[in-house]
């Protein structure tokens, strides 16, 4: 795809920065509507970059997000200059979701896709009780916290790292599970699993100990069983400056001090 012939769109989020940065970038770019783009330009925040994910899941046309949020970690910096230079020179980043299954206490079955992670919460102010599952092997008879998650390697650096769970590299191919506040086993630190397993968490007691199922954005509440895989059948390219890839930032997280 040369420089002269890439279409692109521009999409912003509902904030005066970006809708102040979309109209600069309006002057200097010819912009196409979304479903004639090559790529899609996003101006906004991780928030905005996950929703927009899940809102273009059926478009297969990759997104050069720019940052006009507080961290950006899925976006590149914003600028003006050389924008058509740097899509064609960017490095893509293909992202599979993790495909969330979930029974309620009533029977009740729901299905969401989270790019980032899965993660089970306690609804009330007592401590929630869950039954481990790998690949249908129970590994963890009762797990005492606050919740549980299960993160790919783009969402272990969120909430999964706030967790104090591990920073995983994105050519890892594994899985981040990490306990919320666990009371018991109190030593269990979570585990490291393949991309390849199916995890499926039971809650013990879910009418006196609610749990809700949260996937990215959509949350369930009252579970009583959750069913977890990678699914191949979706998937979001991202695009990422050639000196600055997601690869690249994920590495830089683990020498933070």
């Amino acid at each position: 795809m040369s420089k002269d012939d890439i279409k692109i769109a521009l999409i912003n989020a509902d904030t005066d920065a970006a809708d102040i940065s979309a109209q600069q970038l309006k002057k200097l770019y010819k912009f196409v509507p979304i479903d004639d783009a090559d790529v899609i330009v996003a101006l906004g925040g991780d928030g905005f970059m996950l929703h927009l994910l899940h809102e273009l899941l059926e478009l297969e046309t990759p997104i050069f997000g720019m940052n006009l949020g507080t961290v950006g970690f899925l976006l590149n910096e914003f600028s003006s200059e050389n924008l058509l230079r740097r899509i064609n020179n960017a490095v893509p980043f293909k992202m599979y979701p993790l495909k969330m299954e979930t029974t309620n206490i009533n029977g009740e079955t729901t299905e969401a896709l989270a790019f980032n992670e899965v993660s089970l919460l306690r609804e009330t102010r007592q401590t929630a009780k869950i039954k481990i599952f790998v690949d249908g092997k129970l590994r963890l008879n009762e797990l005492a916290c606050d919740g549980v998650l299960l993160s790919t390697p783009a969402g272990s650096t969120a909430y999964n790292l706030s967790a104090h769970g591990p920073i995983i590299p994105m050519k890892a191919n594994i899985l981040a599970l990490t306990p919320i506040s666990a009371f018991r086993p109190r030593r269990w630190r979570g585990a490291l699993l393949s991309q390849e397993v199916e995890i499926r968490f039971e809650v013990c007691n879910p009418k006196k100990r609610p749990v809700s199922a949260v996937a990215d954005t959509i949350e369930v509440r009252n579970v009583k069983k959750v069913n977890i895989k990678q699914t191949k059948s979706a998937k979001k390219i991202l695009l990422f400056d050639e000196e600055h890839t997601l690869e690249e930032r994920i590495l830089n997280e683990q020498f933070i001090s």
